[in-house]
This record gives structure tokens, sequence and C-alpha cells, in this order.
């Protein structure tokens, strides 16, 4: 594939900054694209505490309040600021060649990342229960009523798909922003030991999946130097 700044005036080449927390979480897909495409761009990181989820540097307590939305990550292309996940990381993958290879691909791409987004809700509801201390029965009946039912659903979706796909790949024949974004929400499952499912094909396909996508030649070297943490 070829490098995303090829034929690009150097001039004309924009600068990127991406800002985010000290973790993986909603701004890994984007910085695997940029690899991918070949782009630099500045990795900026907030430290923060995982468990209470506040900023740990005093003089960033209000780095919130700047951003658009209120929200990380932000994308900042010169002096243009672009806010919510799935709008930075369509933008980079349209820009870098990782969209999908027709309307029909691109259509197909963003409906997996809407459903992952539904099932995420449940996700991070167990997370932060979890992270921030919960008595274990607030947590246990989040994760039978709330989180377990989501989890088997998209386990199932996203496997099936892959089984009527067989390229590998969730759309088409090749590498979509869909699948980073799949591939780095089930390696996250894994670390915790939550890739599980009562259909162990299911899980063996999911696992396979997301070892072809991190062994991709243009982003097994970031992922072997990337900070290690289970989000």
């Amino acid at each position: 594939m070829k490098n995303a700044l090829e034929n690009v005036p150097l001039q004309i080449m924009p600068t990127y900054k991406l800002t985010y927390f000290d973790g993986r979480g909603l701004a890994e897909p984007a910085r695997m694209l940029f690899h991918l495409g070949g782009v630099p761009f500045e990795d900026s990181r907030i430290p923060v505490d995982m468990k209470t989820g506040l900023i740990m540097n005093p003089e960033l307590a209000d780095v919130k309040k700047k951003a658009p939305f209120g929200k990380y990550p932000v994308l900042k292309i010169d002096d243009i600021e672009i806010a919510q996940s799935a709008a930075i990381n369509r933008y980079l993958a349209r820009q870098f060649g990782f969209a999908g290879k027709n309307p029909i691909e691109e259509a197909q791409a963003d409906s997996y990342i809407d459903q992952c987004q539904e099932y995420n809700t449940s996700f991070r509801a167990c997370m932060y229960a979890t992270l921030q201390g919960k008595p274990e029965e607030e947590v246990q009946k989040i994760r039978e009523e709330v989180y377990i039912p989501a989890q088997n659903k998209f386990y199932e979706i996203f496997s099936d798909i892959l089984n009527r796909n067989k390229s590998g790949f969730l759309v088409g024949d090749s590498l979509t922003w869909a699948d980073l974004v799949i591939a780095d929400h089930l390696y996250s499952l894994d670390t915790m030991g939550m890739l599980t499912h009562e259909d162990a094909w299911r899980c063996e396909t999911l696992k396979k999946f997301q070892e072809k996508i991190y062994e991709h030649p243009l982003l097994k070297g970031y992922i072997a130097s990337r900070p290690k943490g289970a989000f």
C-alpha cells in the first residue's frame, strides 16, 4: 500500500496534533491510522488516574473545558479542532485510504462502528463501576443485567460477520478503520480475561482476527513499543 504522503506537496501537508488521556482508549484507532498512513503527528497525552478519572496534573485540571464539547480525543489539523472519536477516525481513514474502497464499503464500516458504540455504553457502565470501587453487589448486578447480554450480542454479531466474509477483515478484502476499532477493543477484553463465550469458536474467531490486525506490517512495530495497559 502506498504511503499517504506520496504525491502530496510538502508545503500543503497539514500538521496534526492528537490529544487524549494517557491510555489507548478512544484515541488508539486514530494513532494506528497515523502509523498506517506513515503520517507524522504529535501524540499529546494527558496524565489521568484510571480509577477516578481525575487528571493527575493540577495545572491541567480544567483541560476538558478547553476541548470542543468538553471531551477528548481532539484532533487539531493546523488551526482547526475536530472532536468525537468516530469523526476523527472517519476523517483520517478517508485521508489515508482506510475508509473502504467504495461507498458501500464505507457504509458497512460506519454501520459496524455504530453497532460497537451501542455496545460500548454497556461496557463502560461495567468498567467504570469496577474502577471506581463500587460495591461488589452493585458491580455484579450491572455485569449480569447490562453488560453480559450486550457482550454476548457483540461477540455473536462480529464473529458471524467474520465467518461470512472469509477475508479475515470485517469489510471487503482489505483493512478499514472498523477493523482497528473492533480489534483494539477485543485486545482490551482479552487483556482483562473477558474474551469468553459459551460458543468457544466465536472467541477463537475474534482472537484470530485481533491478532491478524495487530500483525499488520505497518502496525506491528508501533504496537510492540506503545505504552502498556488494559485500556
